[in-house]
């Protein structure tokens, strides 16, 4: 039997507390409710110093129907220091890449390929963003962080584009 912490629980706009298949059941319920859209699905974290001096990670998962809102999902985890922002970087990326593969499993587990009821699924995609780009300190980082989400298979999203980790997550950062 699983223990959820209620520190790794999700966190959502309508103040629930939501556990990975249970954030996947939302998700999936949101593109059931209208299958003719298309979605996007993205995965960012950000981090921040705090006042002890540990780091706040903050992780979130985005939903988008595509040309009509959205709904987001974030969880904080605090971790002790780290040294260097690439060793920071790192761990962002790692933790959405973990949470990626967990989502990506719950989803192929609730969403059939084929036979009763895949006709009722919405066409979807799935993203990693990353908070680095060309215009920051991350900058020396793109091809080693794009290169981590690839080898998972994922696709990579970085800034401008990276609204999960540079927007959503970045919102909850302490």
């Amino acid at each position: 039997m699983d223990i959820v912490s209620e520190d790794t629980k999700f966190n959502s706009a309508y103040g629930l507390k939501r556990t990975v298949p249970e954030l996947v059941e939302d998700l999936v319920g949101f593109m059931r409710a209208e299958p003719l859209r298309k979605y996007k699905i993205t995965i960012g974290t950000d981090s921040q110093k705090n006042s002890e001096d540990k780091v706040d990670f903050v992780t979130a998962v985005v939903i988008h129907r595509i040309g009509s809102g959205g709904r987001y999902f974030w969880r904080h985890l605090d971790y002790g220091k780290f040294h260097t922002l690439r060793d920071r970087i790192i761990k962002e990326v790692m933790l959405s890449l973990e949470l990626g593969q967990q989502v990506l499993g719950e989803l192929r587990n609730l969403i059939p390929a084929s036979g009763p009821g895949a006709e009722n699924i919405p066409e979807w995609e799935f993203e990693i963003h990353a908070d680095v780009g060309e215009g920051g300190a991350t900058k020396s980082l793109i091809q080693e962080v794009v290169g981590m989400i690839r080898a998972y298979n994922f696709e990579a999203i970085t800034k401008p584009d990276s609204y999960a980790a540079s927007n959503v997550a970045d919102r909850y950062t302490h």
